[in-house]
């Protein structure tokens, strides 16, 4: 195998030979050509495979191909583009929706116009505004406005929606002032709500990065991966973080657990400081909620809402109300687009870290991948742990059956039907072995009736906890919080 002449410092990998069949373990495996800059260049996993003893991996895992990954690659959403809505005039339904506009605001045609001509934001409510903003006048309409008045005809003729149309038309710089007042009532709500959605962005994507203990998980992923898969399919020399969902998939060959099992396991005998990773990791959960796209996107509207106040002051300086939101709001502007350029920076360095494209990757589909991981890990220690427990209290009954048996008064009543069981049953053996005479098959049927009341209750081991259906499958709900 030879490396292209612009990666001369990655190390070529040789092929595992393993001493049992193994199945393959389904990853999107990346090439020394698609590491460049990425986590997988501080990974060292054939240093992994030195360390550790693989024959009892071997031992558990050997068994034939799993079934197909799959395939997770993410969907393209087409997104349908609304055609715009055909503008009527006046004369028709257009009157009618201004006429029910009017109506819920509630206020005079004269009051409405000056409260807009001063940007009075206690006169008009910001829902009316952004109501009324779709009734701007048209090029037809002050065509005919014009005509009315050239005409001198008398205005009474006309109906309240006219009249206001009319007056409404007279504002200078309409379209503009009714922007830069719906801009002022949105701007502190629209702000509080975009700066944690940057922040958990920020965080998320800083603490990912830079998280060693996450760094050397995935190494050993990529050590166990490359031990199953390099003599069959060449060396990786990294993944596409949706492997991760791949450690669910692949089972022992008794199938009582899974590769993420096994790996847990390893983790928390050989690398006890590796079992506490996820405390590295902050706001996932929150950053993977957040569209970036859009969040950029309304950033950029407050800038330009901005930008339109800034002009419509500099036009009429002496309206007290633009001149003492600039200066409440200016900084807090300048901050949200310096934290919005923080936050784009910081998410598309750890993207390309982890060897994903940010422009098919984004937050809601990146973070989560680590969150499944998290929550999947968690459950597979839960899984380890009871599972001990299991073992503990079975290995107790058996070497001391008096002893726990006489502790079976205190436990459940399923543990008790239990005992009775078992006290029916050695009665019967006793009778058995002294020759004496059982219930005969034709009184009433009774030991058939004995022995279908045993088969209808579910044998419960001496813990009182079910673990055979735990034992023989050990799979994780996605759901469960993290």
């Amino acid at each position: 195998m030879t490396l292209p002449a612009s990666h001369p410092a990655v190390k070529v990998k040789k092929p595992i030979q393993t001493k049992f069949r193994m199945p393959v373990f389904n990853w999107v495996a990346l090439k020394p050509s698609q590491i460049d800059g990425t986590v997988f260049t501080e990974l060292n996993d054939e240093k992994v495979l030195q360390e550790l003893d693989m024959s009892d991996f071997e031992e558990q895992f050997k068994t034939k191909a799993q079934g197909p990954a799959l395939d997770i690659s993410a969907l393209k959403v087409k997104a349908t583009q609304k055609a715009p809505s055909k503008v009527t005039l006046m004369e028709s339904n257009r009157a009618k929706n201004l006429a029910i506009t009017l109506r819920k605001g509630g206020r005079s045609i004269q009051d409405i116009c000056t409260a807009i001509e001063t940007y009075d934001q206690q006169a008009l409510s910001l829902d009316f505004l952004e109501l009324l903003l779709r009734f701007l006048p048209t090029e037809y309409e002050r065509t005919l406005i014009g005509k009315f008045e050239r005409e001198q005809q008398p205005p009474e003729e006309l109906s309240d929606e006219d009249q206001f149309m009319i007056r409404f038309s007279k504002i200078p710089r309409l379209a503009e002032r009714m922007n830069v007042m719906i801009f002022l009532g949105n701007f502190n709500d629209t702000a509080q709500l975009l700066m944690p959605q940057l922040n958990a962005i920020i965080a998320a994507s800083m603490s990912l990065k830079s998280s060693s203990k996450l760094r050397n998980i995935l190494e050993i992923v990529l050590a166990f991966g490359n031990y199953m898969n390099s003599s069959k399919r060449g060396a990786a020399y990294g993944f596409r973080l949706q492997s991760l969902d791949a450690l669910l998939e692949m089972k022992s060959t008794d199938r009582k657990q899974t590769l993420l099992h096994y790996l847990v396991r390893v983790i928390t005998e050989k690398y006890p400081e590796l079992t506490g990773f996820h405390t590295e990791l902050h706001f996932l959960d929150k950053a993977g909620s957040v569209s970036l796209d859009s969040v950029l996107q309304d950033v950029r509207s407050l800038q330009q809402g901005m930008e339109l106040t800034r002009k419509e002051f500099m036009r009429q300086d002496d309206s007290p109300v633009l001149k003492e939101f600039l200066k409440a709001n200016s900084e807090v502007m300048e901050k949200l687009q310096a934290d919005s350029k923080t936050a784009k920076e910081a998410y598309e360095s750890a993207v390309e870290y982890f060897g994903e494209n940010p422009k098919n990757s984004p937050p809601t589909t990146f973070f989560p991948m680590f969150m499944r991981f998290i929550r999947a890990y968690k459950k597979a220690e839960q899984d380890i742990e009871l599972w001990k427990k299991q073992e503990a209290a079975a290995k107790e009954a058996e070497s001391s059956p008096n002893g726990s048996e006489d502790q079976l008064d205190t436990k459940s009543p399923m543990q008790k039907a239990r005992r009775q069981q078992m006290d029916m049953i050695a009665e019967l053996k006793k009778k058995q072995m002294v020759k004496e005479p059982l219930i005969y098959e034709g009184k009433d049927g009774a030991i058939e009736d004995i022995i279908s009341a045993l088969k209808t209750v579910p044998f419960t081991a001496r813990t009182g906890k079910r673990s055979s259906r735990l034992f023989c499958d050990a799979s994780f709900n996605e759901e469960s919080p993290l």
